[in-house]
């Protein structure tokens, strides 16, 4: 190895290493500014911790056997400290843990990426600053929906794998893998929007409410959002929190077809992404007119990741692929465009998802059209729905709906 390698490799370990020594100071001082001065060293122990790991695993890389030897002698010295510390009814092995990553940045910085070890630098950074809010984190998590995520994580990682890619269902051109794949994206997207709402924004207004939930379901939130209606004395913050929820509607359709379907994606991508500037533009001109807000919206504490949610998810998304397999192969691009508009006036999420993963007759336009014009009678069904239980208020809302509806259905027509 030649004295550039070796500089490239020894002059990360030594930054990382001395500014990790500088943040565990600064803990120090901040967290245990009252403690007994009984630590693990400070700025430049981490620095020369760095440095010996780096030498230790140069002189022999092939079995580590320095190495681990330094590793071990570093743990012994750490152990008779920690004697130490518990005679003070101190039990935290922090500074440990975080000498032992800066002793391993040397043989990491060799072995791996560059990207890894700054992360890792970055993420002991952020952990030693987060402890005040790590400490007054304190969530309420249900038991239920932890075993809830538990399932579906032996399902995603345990399952998934082993359902075979290539073989194909006959008739859907599709295989298991693909179709479970579908359903844990799907679910993944639903479940980190459900925890956003009820756990780091428990308390949020009509806007934030209707944003966070167009994650989720934009009909959904909308038909909660049109019965909270009737209950406000203006209706602006309404207006803008419905269709604050069909602007999320929009990208997360975008997200969607750019995970499956990538030339899909690049069709509806600029469309989308108008009606979606379009939203926005409503949502702040409504929003800035809106006189007051309600302090909390309650939205359904229904869990996305539910097995039987997921299961009838997957046959929902297969059904749908058997009736668009159905409509193509005998009504071509017209048909499905037809089918599009009905299936709108639904849960659009599992018919957009068959026609990005499967594979049909038809060519990546038909298929953007169809998806576009599936989001635009949706829009129209939530238009129904705005009037129907917003009744006086929802009407500005019912009418910008439909609009948008009718204007996403021509685009899609035009394709």
């Amino acid at each position: 190895m030649n004295l550039n390698d070796l500089l490239t490799y020894f002059i990360p370990t030594i930054v990382f290493s001395f500014l990790i020594g500088l943040e565990v100071r600064a803990y120090l001082a901040k967290f245990h500014e009252n403690d007994d001065k009984m630590f693990f060293g400070t700025t430049r122990t981490y620095a020369f911790l760095g440095i010996v790991g780096f030498i230790f695993y140069e002189i022999e890389p092939e079995n580590f056997s320095v190495f681990i030897a330094g590793f071990i002698a570093i743990t012994i010295l750490y152990t008779l400290l920690f004697k130490k510390l518990l005679e003070s009814d101190k039990t935290s092995i922090i500074l440990y843990l975080v000498s032992m990553i800066v002793y391993s940045f040397g043989p990491l910085v060799n072995l791996y990426p560059l990207w890894l070890a700054s992360l890792i630098f970055v993420m002991v950074i952020f952990l030693l600053n987060a402890k005040n809010k790590l400490l007054s984190f304190n969530l309420k998590v249900n038991i239920y929906e932890l075993e809830t995520l538990g399932k579906i994580v032996l399902l995603s990682a345990v399952v998934l794998p082993l359902l075979p890619k290539d073989n194909n269902i006959p008739y859907l051109g599709i295989s298991l893998y693909k179709i479970w794949f579908t359903v844990v994206v799907i679910s993944t997207i639903s479940y980190i929007s459900y925890l956003v709402q009820k756990y780091i924004f428990p308390s949020k207004g009509m806007l934030l409410t209707g944003i966070l939930g167009g994650l989720y379901s934009s009909t959904a939130v909308t038909v909660v959002l049109s019965k909270k209606s009737q209950t406000l004395q203006e209706n602006k913050i309404f207006t803008a929190s419905i269709i604050g929820a069909t602007l999320m509607m929009y990208l997360r359709l975008i997200v969607i077809a750019a995970i499956f379907n990538i030339e899909v994606f690049k069709i509806i991508l600029f469309p989308f992404l108008a009606f979606s500037i379009l939203c926005l533009i409503i949502v702040f001109v409504y929003y800035k007119k809106a006189i007051s807000s309600p302090n909390k919206i309650e939205l359904a504490d229904s869990n996305p990741l539910e097995l039987g949610t997921a299961f009838l998810f997957s046959f929902l998304f297969i059904v749908t692929m058997m009736i668009t397999n159905f409509v193509v192969d005998n009504f071509g691009a017209t048909g499905l465009n037809i089918l599009s508009l009905i299936i709108g006036f639904t849960d659009i999420d599992p018919f957009v998802l068959s026609l990005l993963a499967g594979k049909y007759n038809i060519d990546s336009f038909a298929v953007a059209s169809a998806v576009i014009i599936a989001a635009g009678s949706n829009n129209i069904l939530k238009a129904v729905y705005t009037i129907w239980f917003g009744k006086d208020n929802a009407k500005e809302s019912s009418i910008i709906l439909f609009i948008l509806g009718i204007l996403t259905i021509l685009v899609g027509f035009i394709l």
